[in-house]
């Protein structure tokens, strides 16, 4: 088969042909349709620091995937069929551990991660645990593909009490973006979108925002502050990591607020501790994937109900000989999310 590897120790991907995985007997062998590509699969191609601490090449990259069963393992039975369009959680978890016993295998410590920790997506097939594979029914490949990050954004929204709230995106990324029409879906009063880029402030537009702050042109948090009367928002996602935008995101919760942190700082972040948490009573979550499997749930029913729809933040498609070419794309700043074709539409 035909997949997308990182072979060396160094920077770039290549297109390569190597064997078909086999099925396991408690796995399903997927023929992959779409992908999504993201962040983490530009830092493996760029081989930056992260990436040399973690990833041990030869591996076939890419997480976020969506295709058709194809074969299934002896022991599986008969929970799925061939033919069947499904996605799948790309946390592989023991299932042994404190935390998958107890709601938490999104924190599990063994968790393996498809694309960084094993073989991924970015390939005509993928063997996955029967346990991770998640039907989409009517939902079409190209959505299913990008489920994953969906899920990110659906774990980030969902945990904090939405309906009726104000609601502060910080950075709006693909994930970002996708934040803002969860909580658009999910009853938000109002909700802020900041960010630098025209281009992902448009998209966060197009998913609902309802004030959408340009950080060159103006303040965050006296934007923020004016347009809830210096009360500040219930609920801040913060999205984008950096170091500028979790301190103005703490200043604009207001006292007894909560702050859902998703994105990852480079860095350590000094913060006022004392006045900007303690003093103001506020909540602070960390956001690590998606909640196993009631995250996958809430995702489906808000798309199959038509409450939530992640069309427009989908900018380019790329069939996977043009990798580069996606990669390429996503640097520029100009793109939302971007999906590669691996074996046709469905």
């Amino acid at each position: 088969m035909r997949a997308i590897q990182k072979l060396e120790r160094a920077p770039g991907l290549k297109l390569t042909d190597i064997p078909k995985p086999d099925c396991g007997l408690t796995d399903v062998v997927i023929q992959v349709k779409h992908a999504g590509v993201c962040g983490t699969d530009l830092h493996i191609a760029d081989w930056d620091e992260w990436a040399q601490s973690r990833i041990k090449p030869p591996i076939v990259v890419g997480h976020e995937f969506a295709g058709e069963i194809v074969e299934i393992g002896q022991d599986v039975g008969d929970a799925f069929h061939i033919g069947q369009r499904v996605t799948a959680e790309g946390h592989i978890v023991s299932g042994h551990t404190r935390q998958s016993r107890t709601g938490q295998g999104h924190v599990c410590p063994t968790t393996q991660i498809i694309g960084v920790d094993r073989d991924g997506a970015f390939a005509e097939f993928i063997a996955m645990p029967a346990s991770n594979v998640m039907r989409l029914g009517d939902i079409s490949t190209v959505m299913g593909a990008i489920m994953d990050p969906m899920g990110n954004a659906f774990h980030t929204v969902l945990t904090a009490e939405i309906p009726g709230s104000t609601v502060l995106v910080l950075g709006c990324g693909p994930i970002g973006c996708f934040a803002v029409g969860v909580a658009r879906a999910a009853g938000a009063a109002r909700v802020f979108a900041a960010d630098l880029n025209p281009r992902r402030l448009e998209l966060a537009g197009d998913m609902g925002a309802h004030v959408c702050i340009d950080v060159t042109r103006e303040d965050v948090v006296h934007r923020v502050m004016d347009e809830t009367k210096s009360e500040g928002v219930d609920v801040v996602c913060e999205m984008s990591g950096h170091p500028v935008a979790i301190r103005q995101g703490l200043e604009c919760a207001r006292p007894g607020g909560r702050v859902q942190f998703l994105g990852i700082p480079q860095h350590e972040v000094p913060i006022r501790v004392a006045n900007d948490v303690i003093f103001k009573g506020l909540t602070l979550y960390g956001v690590v994937g998606r909640k196993m499997f009631e995250t996958w749930y809430q995702m489906r029913s808000f798309i199959e109900s038509g409450l939530f729809d992640p069309s427009p933040v989908i900018t380019h498609t790329f069939p996977m000989e043009q990798i580069d070419d996606a990669l390429r794309t996503i640097r520029s700043g100009e793109a939302g999310k971007v999906i590669l074709e691996i074996g046709g539409t469905a």
